[in-house]
């Protein structure tokens, strides 16, 4: 009888002290979604599945796609309240979450910190700015990416050009090489010397316009599109640029940047990230080793007002606040396993999480043009997000098509543009 007594008495108190021991673990489903990359793909599957062994109560989906079409599908899912558990994608389509409710603030412990203040300080200075609402913080950067232009030296040689001497500096420069480098089959461009990333405007359209004295949104938020002269001559620049004028490039091609690392003579220039450089390693590793490539930093227009690079962007993993609190816990935990791994993402795919151990660190020094990034870094600042910053890159889209491929005059694009944007913005207030 008193053995009996004894042994309820240690139930009980293993009861009290360890209730998980008493209580089986429940069971959780993260539906995760992500943008496509096959080398962080490879990493990613590594670090989910050592997660999983670790946390075998917890099962984790993972839906990868275009980055394109991802935005498409979040925006379509959480339309209909079935967001995913998790996901990630740029920052100025994923702000809009953040403004209706509709991701969850950090679950600190969960992501291993004591409170917000500890998060913000173990990144670099405003890397937390677009995700932090009333001191809480709402998402954590898979990575950071600012944009400069890969250059093919082979290309650039054969054409006549030094590539130390003559690489472009400023817009104009771009213009007149990739004249001299465009190679044609009638209308249809065959070699491109440099194309734009379209589709991406907010974060390279932008700084055009800024460049030479223009705003997208006034300093007080309340007027759109500021400094007609500027966007004028932007929007005339992309007029000649395009078929319309010059024939160098359109939207209607395939992205230069996923054209570059096959080094098949059909593009010269593009626009990318430091994770291209991983890219060409892994697709073309004999011209990756060649080094007949090189980066350089974003051009400015010859009277540029102000100095201006491409905004940078960061991939923010969220979660959905509809999620129950044990799949946001299992969520957090799960974005802290994958980030804490920053130095194997930056040697094996060369993206950059912005912690400030990672950016001191010899590993991203080392990186071939790493400093480019850096000092392009200094020169740019986040893209535009806000709630409308959706639909405001959707207006940038249509004026740029509409000024490349229609009929329409640069001066009548820019104010539509103007009342469209306006628009978009009143109706936030």
């Amino acid at each position: 009888m008193k053995k009996f007594i004894r042994l309820c008495i240690v139930l009980a108190t293993a009861f009290i002290l360890f209730p998980s021991c008493a209580k089986k673990q429940e069971n959780v489903v993260i539906e995760f979604w992500t943008h496509e990359d096959a080398n962080r793909q490879k990493l990613e599957d590594r670090y989910i599945s050592e997660f999983t062994a670790a946390h075998p109560n917890i099962t984790v989906n993972v839906t990868r796609q275009s980055s394109s079409k991802l935005i498409e599908l979040l925006q379509t899912a959480f339309a209909a309240g079935k967001g995913p558990t998790m996901f990630n994608t740029i920052i100025n389509e994923e702000y809009p979450y953040i403004a209706a409710g509709r991701v969850a603030p950090v679950n600190y412990k969960a992501a291993g910190y004591k409170n917000a203040e500890a998060v913000v300080a173990a990144y670099a200075d405003n890397m937390l700015d677009p995700v932090t609402v009333n001191g809480q913080v709402y998402g954590l950067p898979l990575e950071l990416t600012n944009w400069c232009v890969y250059l093919n030296k082979k290309i650039f040689r054969e054409a006549g050009f030094d590539p130390e001497k003559d690489a472009p500096k400023t817009w104009e420069d771009v213009m007149s090489i990739s004249q001299k480098l465009a190679l044609r089959d009638g209308d249809i461009l065959k070699r491109r010397g440099f194309d734009f990333r379209y589709g991406y405007y907010l974060e390279t359209l932008v700084p055009l316009a800024e460049q030479l004295g223009g705003q997208l949104i006034s300093d007080d938020g309340k007027e759109a599109i500021v400094g007609k002269d500027a966007w004028i001559a932007v929007l005339s620049y992309l007029r000649q640029w395009g078929p319309k004028g010059l024939n160098l490039g359109s939207p209607t091609y395939k992205n230069a940047h996923s054209l570059f690392n096959a080094d098949n003579n059909d593009v010269t220039m593009c626009l990318s990230g430091l994770y291209q450089e991983a890219r060409i390693r892994n697709q073309n590793p004999n011209f990756y080793d060649s080094g007949d490539w090189m980066i350089i930093p974003y051009p400015k227009f010859q009277n540029a007002v102000k100095d201006v690079a491409a905004c940078y962007y960061g991939h923010y993993y969220m979660v959905n606040a509809d999620a129950t609190k044990a799949e946001q816990e299992a969520s957090w935990q799960l974005i802290s396993y994958m980030l804490s791994h920053g130095e194997e993402y930056l040697s094996e795919v060369n993206i950059v999480q912005p912690t400030l151990a990672l950016l001191n660190s010899k590993t991203f020094k080392d990186m071939p043009y790493s400093e480019v990034f850096a000092n392009d870094l200094n020169r740019a600042h986040i893209v535009y997000y806000g709630a409308a910053s959706a639909s405001i890159q959707s207006a940038l889209k249509t004026a740029l098509q509409n000024v490349m491929l229609g009929d329409a005059s640069p001066e009548a694009v820019y104010e539509q543009l103007k009342k469209t944007v306006q628009d978009l913005i009143d109706e936030q207030k």
